[in-house]
């Protein structure tokens, strides 16, 4: 394979995640045989390739809007460094918060917090990802997997390995905690405790509705009572609370200062318990389904192989009994890999790995997705060494001093930096768990730029949570559907209650309720003007339904750029303030046409980019 090969194969999207050129019916290694030639039945991917189109991309129409990307994309570029040059007059304002770069000439823009914490662990989170693999085949040597009953059967086989890996998650993870809260992982594993008993001592039919109490309640106590300080419980406990001088404390009190004062590497571990409330939720309803003796016996009744499942049933097969022990709990939810920021996995899904190697873990593949990740590493830093928004934003800036064109690209890049600031992690810690041999599902799909519908946009952007939340809430409650005004008024009620707790899941506050609740206002027109105009209507005239799509992807387009901004970013007052900006005089107005203009053209390509994927067997679906 030559170099030019090499580079496209690594943005293949099978590098991202397997499960897109894998139907979730169909296990992998019948694709992997296809790839490779052995398969002797059909291959799985024809079906995706079947409804493909041809390729538009030698039409004069498509050559024309590439050229015009590669001369708007650099002017984009520019027009965000042009206001970050140390010659623009108000580069003084926000010169003090910008850090020495390692670009020459150029300072970087290390004012986000989050990828400033993310940027400075990177060297300690590189030696983890040595570390835990190594430390695994120690652990390995040191305690070999011993079969159980019936030995060289593939059950005997899975439980020995299960019994292993857990064991060393389970060990690694108590330690793991212990480095990152200190004392405060007791808090962590009490709460763990106390879930678990929800589940093991309560009467089958309470479990589902005290799990949604018990971990919802969780969210809000950790973010009103800032972690449960040790000093704080203490003076609860002391008779006398009054206000003493530090050598006046009671004895109880200087002791949970002295706790509190011990608090890891990550003191504020309630901000990343966020993450492990979901996995509590998943283990309490994959257990309490476990026991449905109706579910179980249709999946009996389908014959399923599990040492060879599909990607469906490695979610929804349930674990043996025995499999739901409080070990196995603890080294889920504590994952060492996935436990700071994910991605997320379900409890079956992590048995089923654990028992057996997923085919989906192929050395060379992994190895094109870490080189993918110094890719995105790169991008991030050249971006904040050359357009400083975060900075910019940070000393509050007079938004009507920017033009038109110059706020939307500041925007523009805003959204960027917010999503390479959470792909990187996510990236991160999904090759540290695919060099573990844990295979979790993709969190980013596509580039923050490469979206158009609303709801694609959601289930390629922080994948793994959209899945959980599908398999837990919007499943459960029934789904959506817009084919009567009753059935569509239960559907909005549906998407209501699930980005309401995806708002207070992030954070509890108002304006990420008010994101949540924007975010359903620009789903629900989607779904009604996918009804009004269906794709099969227009089967003859595909060119022609492509070009209302467009005219709709533009809308979305700009309604998620400004809902994200409002919940992510600046805010609605910083929002109302960059529109009364771009509105200021008519240059806004006809700077608005170009840009959705620009929009239309890019649509259009995104449109191809999705059939291309087909074309090759791949299938997104967003």
């Amino acid at each position: 394979m030559g170099l030019f090969s090499y580079i496209r194969s690594i943005y293949d999207v099978s590098v991202l995640d397997t499960r897109f050129v894998a139907p979730s019916t169909v296990p992998y290694t019948a694709v992997a045989e296809a790839r490779d030639g052995t398969l002797t039945s059909k291959d799985p991917r024809a079906a995706v390739r079947a409804t493909a189109e041809p390729s538009r991309w030698k039409r004069p129409e498509y050559i024309a809007y590439l050229l015009y990307l590669v001369w708007v994309i650099p002017t984009m570029f520019w027009i965000g460094y042009s206001v970050s040059r140390p010659s623009d007059p108000r580069y003084r304002k926000y010169e003090s918060a910008l850090w020495p770069g390692w670009i020459p000439g150029r300072k970087v823009d290390n004012t986000d917090h989050q990828y400033r914490t993310f940027r400075g662990n990177l060297p300690y989170m590189a030696l983890l990802l040595v570390f835990h693999p190594l430390a695994r085949r120690l652990w390995n040597s040191v305690y070999p997997a011993r079969r159980q009953a019936r030995p060289g059967s593939h059950a005997s086989e899975a439980a020995a390995r299960l019994d292993q890996r857990t064991s060393f998650d389970f060990a690694f993870a108590l330690c793991f905690l212990v480095v990152l809260h200190g004392f405060s992982s007791l808090k962590v594993l009490l709460i763990l405790y106390a879930n678990y008993r929800l589940t093991t001592a309560l009467p089958r039919r309470y479990v589902p509705v005290a799990t949604w109490v018990f971990n919802v309640g969780i969210l809000f106590a950790n973010e009103l009572c800032a972690g449960y300080h040790y000093k704080s419980i203490a003076r609860l406990l002391t008779s006398d609370a009054g206000d003493f001088g530090a050598a006046g404390e009671p004895a109880l009190v200087r002791w949970g200062a002295w706790l509190d004062s011990h608090g890891g590497l990550l003191g504020r571990w309630e901000v990343l318990f966020n993450i492990t409330i979901l996995r509590l939720i998943s283990f309490n309803l994959d257990r309490y389904w476990a026991t449905d003796d109706a579910r179980t016996s249709a999946l009996e009744k389908k014959q399923l192989d599990p040492s060879n499942p599909s990607e469906r049933e490695r979610v929804s097969m349930p674990a043996d009994a025995a499999d739901y022990s409080f070990r196995n709990y603890v080294a889920y939810a504590i994952y060492a890999p996935l436990y700071i920021a994910g991605p997320i996995m379900t409890f079956n899904d992590y048995i089923s790995q654990s028992k057996y190697p997923s085919p989906t873990i192929e050395t060379p593949r992994t190895v094109r997705y870490a080189i993918r990740f110094l890719l995105t590493l790169l991008a991030m830093e050249i971006v904040l060494h050359y357009v400083y928004i975060g900075a910019i934003t940070l000393a509050r800036p007079v938004w009507s001093s920017y033009t038109p064109s110059q706020l939307c690209l500041l925007a523009y890049f805003n959204l960027h930096i917010i999503w390479l600031k959470l792909l990187l992690p996510w990236r991160l810690f999904r090759l540290w768990a695919l060099l573990d041999g844990l295979d979790p599902p993709e969190n980013m799909v596509r580039c923050v730029s490469n979206n158009y519908s609303t709801q694609h946009f959601w289930r390629a952007w922080h994948r793994s949570y959209n899945r959980w939340l599908i398999r837990y809430i919007y499943g459960p409650l029934g789904g959506a559907r817009f084919d009567s005004p009753r059935a569509a008024a239960r559907s909005v009620m549906t998407y209501v209650l699930v980005f309401t707790f995806v708002a207070l899941w992030h954070d509890i506050q108002m304006r990420l309720l008010i994101w949540g609740w924007l975010i359903v206002l620009l789903i629900v027109p989607e779904m009604v003007g996918r009804m009004l105009f269906p794709a099969s209507r227009y089967r003859d005239r595909p060119g022609t339904y492509r070009l209302l799509c467009s005219v709709g992807g533009v809308w979305n387009v700009i309604m998620m750029m400004s809902a994200n901004l409002v919940g992510f970013a600046v805010g609605l007052d910083g929002m109302k303030a960059i529109i009364a900006g771009i509105f200021k005089d008519y240059s806004g107005a006809v700077f608005l046409v170009v840009v959705c203009s620009t929009l239309l053209i890019f649509t259009q390509i995104m449109f191809e980019v999705r059939e291309t994927e087909k074309r090759s067997g791949a299938q997104t679906r967003c």
